[in-house]
């Protein structure tokens, strides 16, 4: 019995065209700016996103951190949801590298207002109050990943970005999803991320890649974005192999994403009806399928789950999250749903 393995769409491998650009390109040394491939990687994902410069990344979580670093002095505050990505899977990097601490609201899906951001300003005069940290950053996700996939509204997103620059913050947009977020929505990368000062992309998950990711942000904020590359280890040398992955992907595998955001609804609709677990159809807008599991601890399920040869994580004590990629076809969904079914029964 083949696994079906839904934990992530990071758990995806390079098909076989993926490995053959792979071994084509054209490489240099990267730290010496001589990787030919990374820099037409970079100036593709810059003019995609609307940016003057971009910077190639080993990881998602390293993009992340040097945008924020690149924003942040030690003692300074990032605004952002609870359930943000920068807060609950990075380690701790913000406090850990920057010094930084988060102030963090509570928003239905991870999208925050601009009602809330407002009302959580210090205020004019907060830098000079010795007692308050100076507030610099406001870190948005879209898609949001603890929200299930969610997909800001565009005219939502711009209103509380421009509330944060209103106030003299900054605004870092964690995009790690940004491609389903603009497919799903039609609107123009450039568009979407229009009010990001900074803002990072991943390779590995939708795009199906085997790693890296691209932040993109101003040709004068690049030099120090590569300083703190170079401080966290993140200089890679002949990183043409793994940008050639990256720029093969957005030629065929951008457009794609669609028929994940389809096997996701397609598999939330045949879950909603099992018994024992719950899932809100309406609210999958991408590739990630939020199910709540009833009366059971939700890693009693996927303990069931992995013996039926499906691979699901837990997110929380009484949910799991389904996440489609790539290595998923809309074949495999009816077997998925009805093995998650024997596990529901059996747990």
């Amino acid at each position: 019995m083949n696994a079906i393995d839904l934990r992530s769409d990071t758990v995806t491998k390079p098909t076989l065209a993926m490995r053959t650009a792979m071994a084509q390109a054209d490489v240099g040394d990267d730290v010496y700016g001589e990787d030919p491939t990374v820099r037409a990687l970079e100036e593709r994902v810059a003019a995609l996103l609307g940016k003057e410069a971009a910077l190639f990344a080993p990881s998602g979580t390293m993009a992340n951190q040097l945008a924020l670093g690149s924003l942040l002095a030690p003692g300074e505050e990032v605004l952002c949801e609870r359930g943000s990505h920068i807060v609950n899977y990075e380690g701790g990097a913000l406090a850990a590298l920057w010094g930084a601490q988060t102030n963090m609201l509570d928003a239905p899906r991870g999208l925050l207002t601009a009602t809330q951001v407002r009302a959580a300003l210090r205020g004019p005069g907060h830098e000079d109050d010795v007692h308050a940290p100076r507030q610099r950053v406001l870190g948005l996700e879209d898609t949001h990943n603890r929200g299930g996939g969610a997909v800001w509204p565009l005219a939502q997103l711009d209103e509380v970005a421009a509330v944060a620059h209103q106030a003299g913050l900054f605004v870092h947009l964690d995009g790690a999803r940004l491609w389903n977020a603009h497919i799903q929505s039609g609107v123009p990368l450039a568009r979407r991320v229009a009010m990001a000062d900074t803002v990072s992309v991943c390779l590995s998950k939708g795009l199906g890649t085997p790693a890296g990711s691209v932040v993109a942000s101003t040709r004068e904020r690049l030099p120090k974005l590569k300083r703190l590359r170079k401080r966290l280890g993140g200089g890679m040398r002949q990183a043409g192999m793994l940008a050639a992955a990256g720029l093969y992907a957005l030629d065929h595998h951008l457009a794609r994403l669609a028929e994940d955001h389809a096997n996701a609804r397609a598999l939330a609709e045949r879950l909603a009806e099992v018994p024992g677990l719950s899932c809100e159809v309406s609210s999958i807008e991408t590739n990630i399928v939020l199910v709540n599991v009833k009366d059971r601890p939700a890693q009693t399920l996927v303990a069931a789950a992995r013996t039926e040869g499906v691979l699901v994580n837990a997110v929380g004590t009484d949910r799991i999250r389904l996440v489609l990629h790539l290595d998923v076809s809309a074949k495999d969904i009816p077997e998925a749903a009805q093995r998650l079914s024997r596990a529901a029964r059996a747990a």
